[in-house]
């Protein structure tokens, strides 16, 4: 069992090296994980599983705590990273099956990995986690309004069949899992240090899958949506921070809004994608998926250093003081 511990340990601390890692050679030798493509929406159910199973329905209690701060959160995440979307498959004229991937990705909910990043950047995990719960919640709903309120000038979308494909991807394994914690807590609080490495299993699979059956399309178009991702979720985390700051948050709290905005469940993106737009519009969820744990540890780092400064420039007053 530590072995296991310990290979999950490594395997989560460097995730964002596999996921690299897979998807070069999903790019490179497509044959290696076309097989796991047709498991795409499996393998995020079992992501979802997994982080209900770290849920509690006491977890639940923090949302109504604070209710001012996750509601902006959740406003936040909702309307830049959507509209972030919609300008940037405009601004770079995408075509069309990119273009809806790129706007699902910020339709999408936040993502798992935020709130890891948000308690190493030093921010108000309590909001991140909040901010999570609450916008995976209300995805069912407002990811299929917005992604057919933005991507219908590109594509038709059915929103009937995408609320059903989050219910049964996200929210039921959520709520099993959440269950499953209730009743087997004792089992759970055993397992749980294994389930990062369930988890980037899982995400690693999927990224390969998506990557194989769009190699080709990839390297055509590779480097203009990987700008787009990029811009995508870069201006994610400083909208996030800009608005957070703007209405007066402590840094703590600007910290996790700005991570949470910028970190999307690309995971949910790509899986939707595929499920009713083709493995093309899962191109740049795939891609989200690798630079965003990338991108996050980078922005944790900086943040939690923005964090040491004002830190002491505040103990630098009080000693004059």
């Amino acid at each position: 069992m530590k072995t296991l511990e310990a290979i999950s340990n490594f395997i989560s601390k460097y995730m964002a090296a596999f996921v690299i890692i897979v998807a070069a050679i999903a790019l490179f030798m497509p044959w290696t994980f076309t097989w796991s493509a047709k498991y795409v929406t499996y393998l995020l159910g079992i992501v979802m599983f997994g982080m209900g199973m770290t849920l509690r329905f006491e977890d639940f209690k923090l949302v109504f705590k604070r209710p001012k701060d996750v509601f902006i959160g959740a406003l936040a995440q909702f309307t830049i990273m959507p509209a972030l979307a919609w300008v940037l498959a405009t601004l770079f004229q995408l075509p069309p099956e990119l273009a809806v991937g790129v706007i699902l990705v910020g339709t999408c909910p936040g993502g798992t990995s935020s709130n890891v990043m948000t308690y190493l950047a030093r921010g108000d995990v309590a909001l991140s986690v909040s901010m999570t719960m609450t916008t995976t919640i209300l995805a069912p709903i407002v990811t299929p309004i917005l992604s057919w309120w933005l991507a219908g000038a590109w594509i038709d979308i059915s929103l009937q069949a995408m609320m059903i494909s989050i219910i049964q991807v996200v929210v039921v394994p959520i709520a099993l899992g959440i269950i499953i914690n209730k009743f087997f807590g004792n089992f759970v609080r055993k397992a749980i240090k294994l389930l990062p490495l369930i988890s980037v299993i899982a995400i690693v699979l999927i990224v390969g899958g998506v990557v194989s059956v769009s190699a080709q399309k990839i390297m055509e178009t590779g480097l203009l949506i990987m700008a787009v991702v990029i811009l995508h979720n870069m201006l994610g985390y400083a909208l996030g921070f800009a608005i957070a700051k703007a209405l007066k948050m402590d840094m703590a709290k600007s910290k996790a809004i700005s991570i949470e905005v910028g970190m999307q469940n690309s995971g949910l993106a790509t899986s939707l994608a595929m499920m009713h737009f083709g493995a093309i519009a899962a191109i740049p969820g795939a891609i989200f998926s690798v630079w965003h744990n990338i991108s996050g540890s980078l922005a944790a780092n900086y943040l939690a250093g923005k964090m040491d400064k004002e830190e002491n420039v505040s103990a630098e007053k009080l000693v004059e003081n």
